[in-house]
């Protein structure tokens, strides 16, 4: 039947998915949560793995109905893609998408575009964690984003670093591209195999192999998601404190560089990452610097790497700065009459130097959607939320100040809370927003595409008038959330991208977007990476001489360009680029 069951915002329930599953079989475990993205990162796009309907969390029933297509659990589909949510769907029956064990070798290669000595080499290395099938393929050429699928032309899940080190040089031989894997949560088309290739899938390499207490750091392979970690952490009383989306890996979050809500407190995951250990192209290891928190040796190879995008070297092991478990934390909720006012009280808080632990802007519309997907009665109006921690003195300061500069500037409403329920009630808004938006067109095909600019603070508010201004003018919704505290913010642009007219009145909105950005001195991207998506803004951003700077780079640690081709430049500006949407 199709899979009708409490969702719960907290993460404990998908590790409890995956752990059981892994008990069973790691390799099945891990197939599976790749498939079903809908419950690891609440919302997978696409053709392949596409949520066709949703029932969205809501606040009173708590209850979540899902219909899917292509995901498969011991040979039988849960859901099928054509069926309305509420209706039940006898199991049928599918070929497994996974390799068998007892198939021969020979079998498993015949029709793949990969030298047959490659795969043998490979297969000798990973034996039946090597996988070829399409279901797998395209499930690792596709992420949370717009982007057709791209699959790859193999699929590889390593246990160890030596077994990275033999993939890497098997690939180098035969000059094959090869495409890092984590949770594919990214937004920005950056696991697309353009080139095919193998995609080498992280997620069983998720051991935490050191926590040094005293020092505040630890040491993680790449597959290990940040909420599982901290589910580790916890019990040393300890935390990492970066929260990109549900799921996400600590390698994919190596390579995006991404942040989160708490990056306005504790920085972005350049500021919190202390070393790495990489494979290179040719299949060499390197570490980047010692663990001492201060280090003026050579170059800073590690922040070369942070946010390279897996073209410059494969991550197998993070060293991550670790933060105290605060005392006590309070949250906020603010309303306003328009999001200048809101953008100001975020300003002049920052300004005073307020230690707040996060600050986040969702504007009347994405109010609206939570209340629709919801069932909640949040006032649909431009709305802050603070998060407030350290002593119980320090956040009643915090709390009496911050209110103090928003009356200032004119909100409606001043509401916190301090105890634990009332926290999460508060803050329930944020966390189901992006589940939340696709409410606001209930009847048609929706997918979401999240843009991702960032300018400097004081023109936060400039850049966010300027562009509801532009979208009342527009035949698309695009409520708004944004990191206010960095100047960071997200549009959801709800579409069809199978309709032309909605694609192109998406890239409309997106190019002026990045533009009105680039022109504020911003960025076109605060945490989610170039990829695909972002390519074409780069050297309007940086200049060519910046870009030509990233090529000699590129070439220097992989000259034959085997790292994920295609991503952030084209090594050759002259070469044409794969055609997907929003490209």
């Amino acid at each position: 039947p199709v899979l009708t069951g409490t969702l719960y915002t907290h993460t404990n329930l998908v590790h409890m998915f995956r752990q059981a599953l892994q008990r069973v079989s790691p390799l099945v475990g891990s197939h599976l949560v790749r498939s079903t993205h809908v419950v690891a990162s609440t919302m997978r796009v696409g053709r392949h793995y596409s949520v066709r309907s949703a029932r969205l969390p809501s606040a009173r029933s708590g209850m979540l109905a899902l219909t899917a297509g292509g995901l498969a659990l011991g040979g039988y589909t849960l859901w099928n893609a054509n069926a309305s949510c509420d209706a039940v769907q006898p199991l049928q029956h599918v070929p497994s998408p996974l390799y068998h064990p007892h198939q021969g070798a020979s079998d498993m290669f015949v029709g793949s575009k990969l030298p047959r000595d490659l795969l043998e080499s490979l297969h000798g290395v990973l034996g039946d964690r090597l996988v070829l099938t399409i279901e797998e393929r395209n499930a690792h050429g596709k992420d949370n984003s717009y982007h057709d699928v791209i699959p790859p032309d193999a699929v590889a899940f390593p246990h160890t670093t030596e077994e990275v080190v033999a993939i890497v040089k098997a690939c180098a031989r035969h000059k094959v591209p090869i495409v890092a894997f984590g949770a594919g949560t990214s937004l920005e088309g950056h696991v697309s195999a353009t080139s095919g290739g193998v995609s080498i899938d992280f997620k069983q390499m998720a051991r935490v192999l050191q926590v040094n207490v005293a020092d505040l750091d630890c040491t993680v392979q790449p597959g290990i998601s940040y909420d599982e970690l901290n589910e580790e952490l916890a019990r040393n009383g300890v935390y990492f404190p970066m929260d990109p989306g549900p799921g996400a890996t600590i390698g994919g979050m190596v390579g995006t560089s991404c942040s989160g809500t708490n990056a306005v407190r504790h920085g972005t995951m350049k500021e919190n990452v202390l070393r790495l250990k990489v494979v290179l192209a040719d299949g060499s290891i390197v570490k980047t610097r010692a663990r001492s928190k201060k280090s003026s040796a050579g170059y800073d190879l590690t922040h070369m790497f942070v946010g390279s995008e897996g073209t410059l070297g494969l991550v197998v092991e993070a060293t991550l700065k670790l933060k105290q478990k605060p005392e006590t934390s309070a949250v906020a909720l603010v309303t306003y009459e328009d999001a200048a006012h809101a953008c100001n009280t975020v300003i002049e808080t920052i300004q005073k130097n307020v230690q707040i632990g996060r600050v986040e802007l969702l504007d009347d519309l994405m109010m609206k959607a939570v209340n629709a997907a919801s069932g909640t009665t949040y006032a649909e109006k431009d709305t802050l939320l603070f998060e407030f921690s350290g002593t119980k003195a320090q956040v009643q300061e915090q709390i009496a100040t911050v209110q103090q500069i928003a009356s200032n500037n004119k909100c409606n409403v001043f509401q916190f809370a301090t105890e634990k329920n009332d926290r999460d009630t508060l803050w329930m808004a944020r966390k189901v927003a992006l589940w939340s938006s696709v409410a606001l067109r209930p009847d048609r095909p929706t997918q979401v595409w999240i843009t991702d600019v960032c300018v400097p603070i004081s023109r936060l508010s400039d850049i966010i008038t300027a562009t509801k201004a532009d979208l009342r003018t527009s035949t698309l919704l695009a409520p708004l959330v944004s990191h206010a505290g960095d100047g960071n913010f997200h549009l959801f642009i709800l579409l069809d991208p199978q309709n032309p007219e909605e694609l192109q009145e998406a890239n409309r909105i997106n190019d002026a977007l990045v533009q009105r950005a680039i022109q504020m001195d911003g960025t076109c991207t605060g945490e989610h990476g170039v990829g695909l998506g972002k390519k074409k803004y780069l050297e309007g951003e940086l200049g060519k001489e910046a870009i030509q700077l990233m090529r000699t780079i590129k070439r220097a640690v992989d000259p034959d360009n085997i790292l994920n081709p295609g991503k952030i430049f084209d090594l050759d500006p002259a070469a044409s680029t794969h055609h997907h949407h929003g490209q």
